[in-house]
């Protein structure tokens, strides 16, 4: 008999198709209106956001503006 080599990445058993849940493209992101600031922060904050950002692959001006959303978030439900 010949020997099967099961591969752990490919389903296996009885297949069922699953309902499509995932959200539209355009609802993904809901856009907000914004409005352009300038601010003056310390280096030492914003050399820590650029590493954090580095190591995430993200940008860290985006860092910042989910830092402020959630603190806003949070407080404004106090």
């Amino acid at each position: 008999m010949k020997k099967k080599n099961l591969d752990l990445d490919k389903p296996f058993g009885k297949l069922r198709r699953v309902k499509d849940f995932l959200p539209a493209p355009d609802e993904l992101s809901i856009p907000e209106e914004t409005a352009k600031v300038t601010i003056h922060l310390r280096k030492s904050d914003i050399d820590f956001f650029k590493n954090l950002a580095k190591k995430h692959h993200a940008k860290y001006q985006k860092i910042i503006r989910e830092l402020l959303s959630t603190y806003t978030t949070h407080y404004s439900r106090v």
